[in-house]
């Protein structure tokens, strides 16, 4: 039923949904989360090597749609995991997506779509 629900979502955004401010930091994710009333969408993904993470960030998250709407609807959290050295992450945040990846992608998933409450609960997943 969650899942239905959250890709009911989902689709909901690709077609109600200017500019989101993507977070990197858990725990500015959580912050803002509970101040603004907001879930938080983590998004896991594999920005050079990946290539549905790739389409999913041209065609969804950059749309000027998905913007307007999650703007106004969730807090974006980015969870990172590029290969190429050339775009590699700075250690601090490397060991935070790593983490992450601890709590909420233990099977490595790529991309994964994370809907969390404001206290980091999950309440759905997409792949």
């Amino acid at each position: 039923m969650k899942k239905i629900l959250f890709l009911s979502i989902l689709v909901a955004l690709i077609f109600e949904v200017h500019a989101q401010k993507w977070e990197t930091s858990f725990e500015i994710a959580k912050n803002r989360s509970e101040k603004e009333g907001k879930n938080i969408v983590l998004v896991f993904s594999g920005s050079d090597w990946c290539i549905p993470c790739i389409k999913l960030e041209k065609f969804i998250w950059e749309s000027t749609e998905f913007k307007d709407y999650s703007e106004s609807h969730f807090v974006m959290l980015h969870a990172d995991f590029p290969k190429k050295k050339a775009n590699a992450l700075p250690k601090e945040q490397q060991e935070q997506n790593d983490k992450l990846a601890e709590l909420y992608n233990k099977q490595g998933l790529f991309p994964l779509v994370v809907l969390l409450d404001k206290r980091g609960k999950v309440l759905g997943t997409a792949g």
